[in-house]
């Protein structure tokens, strides 16, 4: 079982996400998607890339890409290093 000091520490800072969605969105949405930055990718999918703040908030984000219709292709916690 993990230190409770440790989960609290993460907790406490936002994790970085990538969402992976099957086609185009607007620039326009970012506001609807907390200020994730969005990159329209070659491929005709969507990237939605940034910081969240916890489990609820994702499961929002979440529930807002469903509620478009487009289908969800991946989310990926990432490494700050990574984005």
């Amino acid at each position: 079982m993990s230190d409770k000091r440790e989960w609290q520490t993460a907790v406490s800072h936002p994790m970085i996400y990538r969402i992976r969605i099957k086609g185009h969105l607007e620039s326009q949405w970012t506001d609807w998607f907390d200020g994730l930055t969005i990159t329209l990718e070659e491929d005709g999918d969507t990237l939605l890339v940034g910081p969240v703040i916890d489990q609820a908030a994702l499961h929002g984000l979440l529930k807002k890409v469903r509620d478009l219709g487009m289908p969800l292709v991946s989310v990926v916690q990432i490494q700050v290093s990574d984005v």
